[in-house]
């Protein structure tokens, strides 16, 4: 089992700066890649940006390429995504998701069927 919970998610304005954190705990070290998705109401989950094992390789959806990034800091277990330049249509519930798959080691996967734990969520809202 891997429990995650995430942090962060607040209301900004359009062109800020937010930092999420997801926190893992249990059996870590199963984990073959992290992602995060978002939900907006109304509308599917949707793939961000993920990594695998090694946190050294990253993807990230068109939509947010050059805007958010993933980091990792391995001795905390913890994940962030940084994003940056946030736009209205960023507003969502933000969830980590871990894969314990390992055709997900390499930089992750982008379908939610593939990561078996889910955090909470948290809320990130973006106003104009």
């Amino acid at each position: 089992q891997v429990q995650l919970v995430e942090s962060g998610g607040e209301l900004v304005q359009a062109g800020g700066s937010l930092r999420l954190s997801c926190s893992a705990s249990g059996r870590t070290s199963n984990m073959y890649a992290m992602g995060w998705f978002r939900q907006a109401p109304g509308e599917e989950r949707e793939f961000v940006a993920s990594t695998g094992r090694s946190g050294d390789i990253t993807i990230y959806a068109d939509s947010v390429k050059g805007r958010f990034t993933i980091s990792r800091d391995s001795a905390k277990n913890t994940d962030y995504l940084q994003m940056n330049s946030l736009k209205p249509e960023d507003t969502a519930v933000y969830y980590c998701a871990a894969s314990l798959y390992e055709h997900c080691s390499a930089y992750g996967c982008d379908h939610p069927v593939d990561y078996p734990y889910w955090g909470q969520g948290t809320q990130v809202t973006v106003s104009s």
